[in-house]
Formats: C-alpha cells, structure tokens, sequence
C-alpha cells in the first residue's frame, strides 16, 4: 500500500500519540484540557477575618465553582493559608461520607458523571520509583477512587447522604434519585405536585427541584424548588416565573411547607431548622412557621451553605446575563463571584474571600482538616514533577471501595 505523500510522517505521529493523556489531572476528568487552568481564576483577596473565622473550624472548605470547571480546597496549613485545586468539567453538588472516607461531586455535562475522592492512604510498594516525600504535597490529598456515568437528562444538582446512602436532586426528573455504587440511578421520591391522573411526569424539567436538607430519612428531609406549579412556561423559559414563586417541600407530605422563595438553592437542616440560600434575592435565611426569614443579604446570587457551629459558609455568584430574570433582588453590578463566612447569632459577616474573575459558585461543604487538606494542585506552586509518581503509585483506604449502597 502506497503512502500518500500529504500523510502525516508515521514517526511524528506515534510520538504524538505516546505523548498524549500523560498528564493525571487530565487522565481523572477524562477531559485533555483539564490541566490548563487560567491563573486568573485563582487569584483572590481576602476581606475582614476570613481565615481566622476559617481557622476557628478545624476544617477544609471544599468549593464547586461550576462554570469555571473547578473543585477548590481551602483550609489552614502549619499556620499559614493553603488554597489546592482540581478541574472537573461542571462540578454541582458534593456530600461527603466521612465513614466511608469518600467525597461526592456532580458533574453535570452530558452525560452526568459522579466522581468519588478519597484521602490519600500511603503509597504503593515499588522498585521502580522512590516513595514521594510527603512534604511535596498538602497533607492527605484526595485522590480519584471511581467515576459513574449517568444520563445527562438526569440533570444532577444537590447531593446528600440520606440514611447513608447517595441521594441526588435529579431536576431534569422533578425527583430525588439513590445513586447506588452500581451506577443506578433509582428515583425514591417527588412531590405531589407533579402528579396528573396519578401519574408522576418525570420525563421534563418543570419545577427546578435543586436541593437537599437531608435528614435522617427522605421523610425526615426537605427539599427547595423554584416552584410548585406545573405549566408550559418551565425552568429556562425566560418567561418562567420565579419572583416569590419558590417552595419547600417537605419529604414526609410531598407538600410545600414554605412559600415565598426566589429561585431558592442549598438547603439545609442545622440546629433543627432549615436554613436555604434565597438566590433571587441574594439572601440567606431559615424557614420558621412556614416563612422565610432572612438574616442577611449578600453581594451576589447566593448558593452553597455549610456550617460549623454559629457559622455559615456562603457563597455569593456573579449573575449570568442571560439569567437576569432569575435574579430580581440582586444588585448586579455589585455581585461577587467568593465566600463569606457569617455569623449566624448576630448576622455579622466574620470575612470574605473574593475571586475577581470568578463565575459561579455552587457547593460547598466542611471537613475535618484531619481527614484531608485538599487536592495535589496548589495555588501558588508550581507543578511538581512528583505529582506523576503520587499518582503512580498511590493507596486509599479500602473502606471507600466497600458497597454500602443497598
């Protein structure tokens, strides 16, 4: 067979393809871009005493900025700030298992994926390389333990452990879905509200069902949504109506037990009330007797909540403009794109940290600094040519890889 003389030279060929997908972050988000971050999305300023009310936890942060393709870890090293990072395509929702020792993360391209970190465990016993010092890197990396595949019409928001198992907000479902370590994805719940003659209508998003406050059972547990009304203007509509159209429901009626949200996201359940970002309104507050109250409002569309005692980590978003509708209390030339650490007793925000080229933030939680300090990438540091080898060679514990879904 003859070659073609504009055929690529074959030795020039193989050494391209020998030389792609050896970059590990690249290899983990199954995406070859994903070790080119743009180093203006990792600047940031500080205001107020955002490391000290940090501090004060004993914990890392650990952030989704979703349009920005980023998983973010921020916590306190030896005294001193410590920020690592991962690209992910789309990252929404998190839940942690801290029994399991694995982290959660939704990504929500097409298809939707779910990837599961685990702390670093040691290395594996090896004749061809050197141990890597641990010097070399923050404190218990997470490293990739799996990833699952689901359908992207799935559409995953929020994910929460309900009864020890992985629950996710499936909204292009209108329901909540165990996600088994199998790769299933088993609707277990919806609201009344989407049922005609009977029937549940899973087959389009409708109601913008966005969020957990898991408790110890689905009925136990509330979750938020942009509405309760089914009709032919839906979520993405620019005519769907959003300003105070915004519900909890909860998982024990299957009814809205809370009215008068805007585009309500990250619910949660803390010190025996539900707490809720009020995004439309960049506001965040807590349902009592079945309104919404604030306590604060914040330079941004609010999303993501944690807390740790009498203080909440929020996060604060620039609006997208084709998303200006969805924001009617929003001062827009005034949203950030950071996290705000407030207390929760007096209202007070304790700091902030800023992304100026920041997006979009959509979860975060807190864990023990003990169980991990964050990821191998650290803002501020260069690549580290052992980054390789840790990955060659790493170990988790085994407890991670054990099935407890069913």
């Amino acid at each position: 067979m003859k070659i073609k003389q504009n055929a690529p030279d074959p030795a020039a060929l193989w050494a391209h393809q020998h030389d792609e997908w050896r970059n590990p972050t690249d290899v983990i988000s199954q995406w070859q871009d994903a070790s080119q971050c743009d180093p203006a999305m990792l600047k940031y300023h500080v205001q107020g005493a955002w490391w000290e009310a940090l501090a004060e936890t004993h914990s890392t942060l650990l952030v989704t900025r979703e349009y920005e393709h980023l998983i973010m870890a921020l916590g306190i090293d030896e005294g001193k700030p410590l920020i690592s990072y991962l690209r992910l395509p789309h990252p929404s929702g998190m839940a942690v298992d801290l029994k399991r020792k694995i982290v959660h993360v939704a990504s929500t391209r097409n298809p939707n994926q779910v990837f599961d970190f685990s702390p670093l465990d040691g290395q594996m016993p090896r004749l061809d390389v050197d141990d890597v010092p641990q010097s070399e890197f923050v404190p218990r990396p997470l490293m990739p333990v799996r990833s699952r595949f689901y359908p992207g019409s799935l559409y995953l928001h929020d994910l929460a452990l309900i009864g020890g198992k992985l629950h996710g907000n499936s909204v292009g479902q209108n329901a909540v879905v165990h996600l088994t370590d199998e790769g299933t994805a088993d609707i277990v719940w919806w609201p009344h509200c989407i049922e005609q003659e009977g029937q549940p209508i899973f087959g389009q998003n409708h109601l913008q069902l966005n969020s957990i406050a898991a408790g110890d059972d689905l009925h136990r547990s509330f979750f938020s949504a942009s509405t309760d009304k089914i009709s032919a203007r839906r979520p993405g509509h620019k005519n769907f109506p959003v300003d105070k159209r915004g519900v909890i429901f909860s998982g024990a009626s299957r009814e809205p037990i809370a009215h008068g949200l805007t585009r309500p996201h990250s619910a949660r359940l803390h010190d025996d009330h539900i707490w809720v970002d009020n995004s439309g309104y960049g506001e965040l507050g807590r349902v009592v007797d079945g309104q919404f109250l604030p306590l604060l409002k914040l330079p941004g569309w609010t999303r993501g909540l944690a807390f740790a005692g009498d203080i909440a980590f929020v996060g604060t978003s620039r609006v997208l403009p084709r998303f200006r509708q969805y924001a009617p209390g929003v001062e827009l030339e005034r949203s950030v794109c950071g996290l705000h650490a407030v207390d929760i007793k007096s209202g007070k925000i304790l700091g902030s940290l800023i992304w100026p080229a920041g997006n979009q933030i959509f979860a975060i939680e807190l864990v023990p600094e003990t169980f991990t300090s964050g990821f191998t990438s650290r803002v501020g540091a260069k690549p580290s040519a052992l980054e390789k080898t840790l990955f060659y060679t790493f170990k988790v514990d085994s407890t991670s890889l054990k099935d407890t879904s069913q």
